[in-house]
């Protein structure tokens, strides 16, 4: 395609589409790169024994003794409180 003055803008738009095009394809292949390394580096990590995601916020014992509590009549605002951590979390324990 030729660029004459009368249609200089539409150059620019071919070219600017056309850059684009190009980023953008550079942005997924590096995105893909990216996923396949951490990808394997979660694998490496799995087959040492490292746990993934948030911690526990009651331990085993905890979660049984609140269990007990909330079978004894206690109140869920209360046990969490006493545990310190939210309504939600002992609520959870009975799900």
């Amino acid at each position: 395609m030729t660029c004459d003055s009368a249609s200089n803008w539409q150059c620019g738009l071919h070219r600017t589409r056309t850059m684009l095009t190009v980023l953008g394809g550079l942005a997924e292949f590096e995105r893909e790169l990216i996923r396949a390394r951490t990808g394997e580096g979660r694998k490496r990590a799995k087959a040492r024994g490292v746990r993934f995601g948030r911690p526990a916020a009651l331990t085993p014992h905890q979660r049984a003794e609140a269990l007990q509590r909330l079978a004894n009549g206690e109140v869920q605002a209360d046990l969490a409180r006493s545990y310190g951590v939210s309504q939600a979390t002992i609520s959870r324990l009975q799900a």
